[in-house]
């Protein structure tokens, strides 16, 4: 199939992935991205043989996931995110990927190299998963959501920094030299986004707001392809480049035009769920090694060793250092809500596989691992949370399921 043809079939399967999930919702809020996964199984090599990856596939499935790391950067709330929760949340990630390390580099038979890839899959948060799930229930801004808004954040941002750090094949020196540098760069823009904006700019953006100029659209794509060009010039890797790009949007949006915020980057996930987003899943999908997962070899009895891993890496020091004043039940759904991992976890077994350091089977039970946390995980945290007399699940699809 010819690469325009596959295109067409991505996004057929993106238009019905969301009426599956919505079906589904009625009796079970299953993620949208579950869907957008599995139906790219289908439709691939491995079952249908109807879709295969090309250079034109790939380079969009790329900008998808560069779009999704820019949506989770943007999602972070300063305000929210700081003092001393912010403080248990670093030290729990250290702690999680001192610990996934050792774990996963005994797990590779000693091997550093693929120590490292494994190690660094474990300690990811799918905080983008998380938050519309929250917004969901209701529980986005009460204590607990701040909670998960800071422990969720350094589970986003901490991976990508050692995917820099770890993964560059550099050697350690120099890659913290190049992320030196880039510090200097996103410095420098988040110094230009606090500046004080003059009045026309406000008011052009308003204007053009619902015109064809959609001056404010094109500024977040022009920030985002500044933001990914510096990281790749100076050989980071692009995902730092996406979340460093939505901090410095959220910057200028509310301190510039804190009416239009909304509505612009409501524009900017429509661009980027209606259809980067979706490819990126679809073509994960379709890339994914079924084979090798159903061989019944190595790779399926690695699935729930992946999965406990999440708990055990992830959650244990999330549990430990969670802030005192929250519950047992809190602790405990707070636990579940960051071993959730799955879009870092496509990336970095991506990377893996692609270095040759990974092989096929270890990145089909990583990813199969993270696609079941994304379907029992949160589901698990929101039963935890209604079980404290608190709103209960979402009926039918959550705002969540229909984006990530």
């Amino acid at each position: 199939m010819s690469q325009y043809g596959t295109l067409i079939l991505i996004m057929a399967v993106a238009v019905l992935a969301p009426l599956l999930a919505y079906g589904v919702g009625r009796w079970l809020p299953v993620p949208l991205v579950i869907f957008e996964i599995l139906l790219g199984i289908v439709v691939g090599p491995d079952v249908l043989g109807w879709a295969a990856g090309g250079e034109t596939i790939d380079a969009l499935s790329d900008l998808g996931l560069a779009m999704l790391i820019f949506l989770a950067g943007y999602e972070i709330e300063f305000d929210k995110v700081r003092g001393d929760t912010l403080k248990r949340a670093v030290w729990a990630w250290v702690i999680s990927m001192a610990f996934g390390l050792l774990l996963a580099c005994a797990l590779a038979g000693w091997s550093y190299a693929k120590g490292v890839y494994i190690g660094t899959a474990l300690v990811s948060t799918a905080l983008g998963t998380i938050l519309p799930v929250l917004r969901d229930s209701g529980d986005l801004h009460s204590r607990f959501g701040s909670v998960m808004m800071a422990f969720g954040s350094v589970g986003e941002f901490g991976p990508i920094i050692a995917m820099a750090l770890l993964l560059s094949g550099r050697s350690p020196v120099e890659s913290a030299a190049l992320l030196a540098a880039f510090a200097v760069i996103i410095a420098g823009a988040v110094y230009w986004a606090m500046r004080p904006r003059p009045l026309w700019f406000a008011r052009v953006i308003a204007k053009t707001l619902h015109s064809s100029g959609q001056f404010a659209v094109r500024l977040v794509v022009l920030l985002l392809a500044v933001m990914l060009g510096a990281s790749t010039a100076l050989g980071v890797d692009m995902l730092l480049g996406a979340f460093a790009a939505g901090m410095v949007v959220r910057l200028v949006l509310h301190g510039a035009a804190p009416e239009s915020a909304h509505e612009v980057v409501e524009k900017v996930e429509a661009m980027g769920f209606g259809f980067l987003v979706p490819i990126f899943f679809v073509v994960t999908g379709i890339e994914f090694d079924l084979d090798a997962l159903l061989s019944g070899g190595r790779a399926l009895i690695m699935l729930p060793v992946f999965l406990a891993l999440f708990l055990l890496v992830r959650g244990g020091p999330v549990y430990a250092l969670a802030p005192g004043d929250l519950g047992v039940r809190d602790r405990r759904a707070l636990t579940v809500f960051s071993s959730t991992a799955l879009p870092l976890v496509v990336a970095i077994t991506t990377i893996g596989v692609g270095d040759g350091v990974l092989d096929t089977e270890e990145a089909a039970a990583l990813v199969g691992a993270g696609m079941v946390s994304v379907l029992v995980f949160p589901l698990t945290g929101l039963k935890l949370r209604a079980g404290k007399g608190e709103r209960a699940m979402p009926k039918g699809p959550t705002k969540g399921a229909e984006s990530w």
